[in-house]
């Protein structure tokens, strides 16, 4: 792969292509990427979609909206520090082509932004009701209608794909928020459709990044940035700057998802400096520590210094492992080969046990579980009753509530139909989800 394509400007529609050195000086397309994105309906419902804990009432927790923008900001640092290095060890970059380290951190900043947009209501349990619905609900009787892929799209509902999804249909007569490909090739984290499942131990192959409803798409944007596949496989090479939305991701759920717990009181505030100390050992001012008051505080920073040093050594992992990188061969996160791996191992295992395995995250997780099984099983029986010319009054009434883009695929065929609804109800927020569950179902 070659900096001079994954850099790519063009936008879906283009018939001319873009270049750097002729950009708005003010606001090159990438930053246009960034303010598209976050002036877009989905990136704003993420206020009310779980992160951790659904339906808290402290300020002290994160949503996905907030996680999104602490991810961006990280991202953008680190996609500007590895931007610097290589452009100095690839200087035609920059003397040639225009791009300058900005760049770098914008298109981060703005796949970042978009990390989770795909994220159905109460986050990952959310996923697993989706296909849960299809596997043990009334949704299974589908199944012969479908193609292994498109049931596999169902039955293994995938955030990241659904992301994808919504960049690029969000209107769909104009393909989506119409970002450059650069920044949406950033975006894939998993550059395959759900089938095969995990055909090699490589990252890329650990989930799936695609629907079949996305898959033409998907092939224009690989090859418009020259993404190889990967020995024999269906699955392409990732994306260079993926490793680096990806590390910011891992960075700040790992540590902002930890000081969540402690500020709730599910973790001991012990337990922070204990697991930390290596982290911040180089730069943490022990004086200006104990001398600060209050717990968020003392939480606070000893955050800022963990999330300083790791970023710093993500972007020195990134350039040491850059040809392997570009060749597609490194298959493993950016933080699988940190010096602080078990610190971090250590930090996630006590967060699952104490906070995303805690009663009051269960007990809610299953309340939403119910709810998207319910709109499911409300909404597909009346599409599908349409599309047989089988509908009631009942149908009728509940596809009014649907919006105008979901109905107008009301003769399209049953995998688009069915897509379109799990879409609908993902993109919904969890107040959402179940107060539309109650009116819908009494």
């Amino acid at each position: 792969m070659h900096w001079e394509q994954l850099l790519s400007l063009k936008r879906f529609g283009d018939k001319h292509k873009r270049l750097r050195s002729e950009q708005d000086a003010l606001r090159p397309g990438f930053d246009v990427d960034y303010d598209r994105i976050i002036f877009s309906t989905p990136f704003r419902l993420l206020q009310d979609k779980t992160q951790v804990v659904p339906f808290s009432k402290t300020n002290f927790v994160h949503t996905r909206l907030t996680h999104s923008l602490e991810v961006s900001v990280v991202a953008r640092s680190l996609g500007r520090m590895v931007g610097q290095a290589v452009l100095k060890k690839h200087p035609s970059l920059q003397a040639i082509q225009g791009y300058a380290a900005n760049d770098f951190g914008s298109i981060t900043a703005a796949a970042a932004l978009a990390h989770d947009i795909g994220n159905p209501p109460f986050g990952h349990s959310g996923e697993k009701a989706i296909g849960h619905f299809f596997t043990h609900g009334s949704g299974k009787a589908y199944a012969s209608q479908l193609s292994v892929a498109q049931w596999h799209d169902l039955t293994h509902f995938e955030g990241n794909a659904n992301g994808y999804r919504i960049l690029n249909r969000f209107h769909q007569e104009k393909g989506g928020l119409r970002l450059s490909y650069a920044t949406l090739g950033s975006f894939i984290k998993y550059p395959k459709a759900s089938v095969p499942v995990k055909p090699s131990a490589h990252i890329a192959h650990k989930k799936y990044g695609y629907f079949q409803s996305e898959k033409a798409f998907f092939e224009d944007l690989v090859a418009e940035l020259g993404l190889e596949k990967i020995g024999n496989t269906d699955t392409y090479a990732r994306h260079p700057m993926v490793y680096l939305v990806e590390a910011a991701d891992d960075i700040c759920y790992t540590l902002i998802d930890f000081e969540d717990g402690i500020n709730l009181g599910l973790i001991p505030e012990e337990y922070a400096l204990e697991f930390l100390v290596k982290i911040v050992a180089e730069n943490i001012n022990t004086d200006k520590y104990s001398k600060m008051p209050y717990l968020e505080d003392r939480i606070a920073y000893l955050r800022a210094i963990s999330i300083n040093t790791l970023v710093k050594e993500a972007a020195e992992m990134f350039m040491q492992h850059e040809t392997e990188i570009l060749s597609g061969s490194f298959n493993t996160s950016l933080l699988e080969k940190s010096k602080f791996k078990v610190q971090i191992e250590d930090i996630i295992k006590i967060s699952v046990q104490n906070i995303y395995r805690s009663k009051e995250v269960l007990e809610k997780e299953l309340m939403g579980f119910r709810a998207i099984n319910g709109l499911l099983e409300t909404y597909t029986n009346a599409a599908v009753n349409k599309l047989q010319g089988k509908e009631n009054t009942f149908d009728k009434l509940v596809l009014q509530t649907l919006p105008t883009q979901v109905l107008e695929v009301a003769h399209s065929d049953l995998y688009t139909q069915l897509m379109q609804i799990c879409s609908h109800v993902a993109l919904l927020t969890d107040s959402q989800a179940m107060d539309l569950n109650k009116k819908l179902n009494g």
